[in-house]
């Protein structure tokens, strides 16, 4: 399994216990009296299941098992496909902190990170599609 699989499938499993934390502190927060802001990290929750968990998994999978572009370039870049990796996984951070602030604090001015988070997902999606494409063939 190429290494850059390997970083798409743990970092995804790490998403994926990190959102079932947070899945059950929602669920607990109206029962043991938390405070409600505590809400404001539902959209994180769904992101870190949905792309940091099942996105990157697929992301990995797909890297490693797509078939084989040419002989000297298997995986189509290797680069790009580092580079998808590390904007999915900033766009998430910054989505992390940026939907709880603009909820928090909406005065503040913190838009600007959601966006900036939105860009980064955008540009790691398209970047796989891209590296990828060229895999799907006919025989």
């Amino acid at each position: 399994m190429p290494t850059l699989s390997r970083w798409f499938i743990k970092i995804g499993m790490l998403y994926f216990a990190i959102g079932l934390m947070l899945g059950a502190m929602l669920l607990m927060q109206p029962v043991l009296s938390w405070s409600s802001a505590l809400q404001t990290l539902r959209p994180v929750y769904l992101h870190f299941l949905f792309i940091g968990w099942i996105t990157q998994l697929i992301m990995g999978v797909g890297y490693w098992m797509f078939p084989k572009q040419s002989k000297e370039k298997p995986r189509g870049s290797e680069r790009l496909g580092w580079a998808v990796f590390i904007l999915l996984n900033v766009g998430l951070v910054l989505r992390a902190i940026g939907e709880p602030a603009v909820v928090i604090a909406p005065q503040a001015g913190l838009g600007w990170i959601t966006a900036a988070a939105s860009v980064c997902l955008l540009l790691a999606g398209w970047g796989f599609i891209f590296n990828t494409w060229g895999r799907i063939k006919e025989r």
